[in-house]
């Protein structure tokens, strides 16, 4: 039997081997691959519709990225038990993915097109992440799809100094940079990644270190396509034929006009009025031909067109920017904490017209977020929740949650801010940042970051150094060579213009990046200019934040709950929760209080959380009673629990009693417990013996009561 499908095997360079294997399952796609690392691969799928749809002007790209649990042999939980709506951890990697591929389909492509990649086996030390946008490429280019590939995307870390390509799990937890990056043969076109506290040229010579291995991948997919055999790309037609004139007519009447309001510094929606007066007024001249699909069609495209190149060309020639500012100044700043009273801690942080409201709220050990993915399997205890809602820009839109937008903004933000988060060991918190944009006009992500660092330490956490974001934004003429690099972009730069580059960092370094490129070429000498231009402009923001507020509050609001952490032996555990958590949960009913329990390092470790002191000192003394071991020769505090004719039994610890014999009561003698004690009665005792077959306490209280001096005319009270 001959051989089914067609492999290609190509070595990294550093042992590491990758095949790239097609014709053997999933023909019916218009292109599919399996890719496989160690015993890790990936099935990566293409289909794209023959025709675009009507009206459509722009590409419909939808990337889906899925773990299948059986490719690490576990069941999912839940009650179906079985894959359902993806994860935030694989709509991230559909985002990388995306926004890898989307800049290299022709502009005019406008049919639907779907990817799909599965992690269908798994090995456990080997992140697929970041083989998906490569196995994506490969499935693509021997399509006959349009595509202007291939490209591919790396993982490069930092690793006991020493930069690494697609490293190990257990190697990751040791890096202090950690980043994916795309590219094709020439150029970079995505970055996104976290760092601790790295400088602007250390990053820069991670990006060339895996642009090296990028350019080896894409050269791979080079060789298996001429394996396969290249397929002619399918011809289309999603736009209608040019009319050069009609450009031309577009130009006379709206260039100077539009040149005009951008140069006028308006607000962002008087600009956008005065822009779409522009237009209709040009729709009035033309309306016998507005009429025609085509003619409308077009006429939309060259004036969207015909704006782009006026605001461009004011920016590159005069250095003025839309809101009137110069490339490096940043927009007004103005910020204020504690403005919402019963949050643990929150901030508002406001550049020009972007706007976030941010909250912190502090919680215990069981409102960590369980994680139960297909390859990672445990417990987050900081969360940022990013919300973008319709009112922020104006528009009407249903609330529907968090699309993969609002995911993707937020994973930043909390990248930005884990870096400089106290240890376990200083923080016994569960931290969950929440920010609600109320205003949008560029980069709501890094005001996220800003208002997130003022909520924290109005919160009174005591992170490591603060935090503040910046978008830069790139300008290019490629026929005159002129570029102008953008600080603090607004989102119609961001929309207008060549490069979408976040920074997030302290003093002392950069703590996160992303970075999407929408041009052939970037130099690193531009690289470089934008890095240097970000960090002043990071600076100018920070010291604007400080002025609100410089360090994190010497406490946690009143309000705020308390966590006490207490260490008992491991034999313990079982006592404190009690058959079936009866005692736990008593404790808990009782005080209001959240007690968790676990094993770690061979002692359980208890959290006592509330928001009054009462109710954790309640606990904690109960907690203590009941894993103090009793010592002879100690004093205690005891209750009476019970009355017996030979005297009484006193609970001197949470769960332990002791006999308090009838004779040990007084010097004088009793003949009954008649009236003695009382039983809830208490009563300071000493441990004067603990039986060693039996375990069973022996207390006295005569001991700690003064002997009476004996009398000749009395006889002795011993007696």
């Amino acid at each position: 039997m001959s051989k089914i499908g067609i492999t290609h095997e190509f070595e990294m360079g550093d042992g590491k081997k990758i095949s790239i294997e097609t014709g053997k399952i999933a023909k019916q796609a218009d292109g599919s691959v399996v890719v496989k690392m160690g015993d890790t691969m990936l099935l990566a799928t293409v289909v794209s519709s023959k025709d675009a749809k009507e009206g459509t002007d722009f590409l419909p790209l939808s990337v889906d990225y899925q773990e299948k649990y059986a490719s690490t042999g576990r069941i999912p939980g839940g009650f179906l038990k079985r894959e359902s709506r993806l994860s935030d951890y694989e709509v991230l990697i559909c985002r990388l993915v995306d926004r890898a591929l989307r800049p290299m389909f022709p502009e005019d492509y406008h049919s639907d097109v779907q990817v799909m990649i599965s992690l269908i086996s798994a090995d456990k030390n080997i992140m697929p992440d970041a083989l998906a946008a490569f196995a994506a490429s490969a499935a693509i280019s021997i399509s006959n799809i349009p595509f202007n590939g291939p490209i591919s995307e790396v993982r490069v870390a930092r690793i006991d100094g020493q930069f690494q390509i697609n490293p190990t799990i257990s190697d990751i937890a040791r890096a202090d940079m950690d980043m994916i990056v795309a590219g094709n043969a020439k150029d970079i076109c995505m970055v996104e990644g976290e760092m601790k506290e790295v400088s602007e040229a250390e990053m820069a010579e991670a990006i060339r270190v895996a642009h090296e291995a990028i350019k080896l991948q894409v050269q791979a997919q080079v060789d298996f396509i001429a394996k396969v055999g290249y397929k002619e790309k399918r011809t289309y037609k999603h736009e209608p034929e040019a009319r050069p004139e009609l450009m031309d007519k577009i130009r006379a009447f709206a260039y100077d006009r539009v040149y005009a309001v951008a140069k006028s510094a308006l607000g962002k929606d008087e600009r956008s009025l005065a822009f779409r007066a522009i237009r209709d007024d040009f729709e009035a001249t033309v309306s016998e031909e507005m009429t025609e699909s085509a003619f409308a069609w077009l006429m939309k495209k060259y004036y969207h067109d015909i704006e782009k190149e006026a605001i461009r060309n004011l920016v590159l020639n005069e250095g003025v920017r839309l809101d009137g500012r110069g490339t490096k100044n940043i927009r007004p700043i103005w910020s204020e904490v504690g403005y919402l009273p019963s949050a643990h801690g929150s901030a508002i942080f406001t550049r020009g017209e972007t706007q976030s409201l941010t909250t912190v709220t502090l919680g215990a050990k069981t409102d960590e977020q369980m994680i139960d993915g297909a390859m990672f399997f445990g417990y987050n205890k900081f969360l940022l929740h990013y919300n973008f809602p319709g009112f922020s820009t104006g528009e009407v839109r249903p609330n529907r949650g968090a699309g993969r937008r609002e995911i993707g903004h937020g994973n930043l933000a909390m990248r930005s801010l884990k870096q400089v988060l106290p240890g376990d060991d200083e923080n016994p918190y569960v931290i969950r940042i929440v920010s609600d944009i109320l205003e949008s006009n560029g980069s709501s992500s890094m005001a996220t970051v800003c208002a997130g660092t003022l909520a924290l330490m109005d919160a009174g956490v005591k992170i490591k150094a603060p935090v503040s974001g910046i978008a830069m934004g790139l300008i290019t003429d490629p026929k005159t060579g002129k570029y102008a690099v953008l600080s603090d972009i607004l989102g119609d730069e961001d929309h207008l213009g060549d490069m979408d580059f976040k920074v997030t960092g302290t003093t002392k370094g950069i703590t996160a990046c992303q970075m999407d490129l929408k041009i052939d070429g970037l130099s690193y000498d531009t690289l470089a200019e934008a890095l240097l231009q970000a960090k002043e402009g990071r600076a100018h923001i920070l010291n604007e934040m400080m002025s609100t507020l410089e360090t994190p509050r010497e406490d946690y609001k009143p309000h705020a709950p308390r966590i006490v952490e207490i260490r008992v032996a491991k034999e313990f555990i079982g006592a404190i929760i009690g058959p079936g958590g009866k005692i736990i949960q008593e404790m808990q009913r009782e005080s209001g209080a959240t007690i968790s329990i676990e094993e770690k390092d061979n002692q359980g470790i208890v959290q006592i959380y509330a928001d009054n002191k009462e109710a954790i000192e309640k606990v904690t003394a109960k907690i203590k009673g009941m894993t103090t071991i009793p010592e002879v020769g100690e004093v205690y505090e005891g209750k009476v629990k019970s009355i017996m004719p030979f005297g009484a039994f006193v609970e001197i610890l949470p769960g332990k009693d002791g006999l308090l014999h009838i004779s040990e009561i007084d010097w004088k003698r009793y003949e009954t417990m008649d009236g003695v004690l009382e039983v809830g009665e208490v009563v300071k005792v000493k441990l004067i013996d603990v039986d060693k077959k039996t375990g069973k306490l022996k207390l006295s209280r005569k001991v700690l009561i003064p002997r009476p001096e004996k009398t000749n005319d009395a006889p002795s009270a011993e007696l």
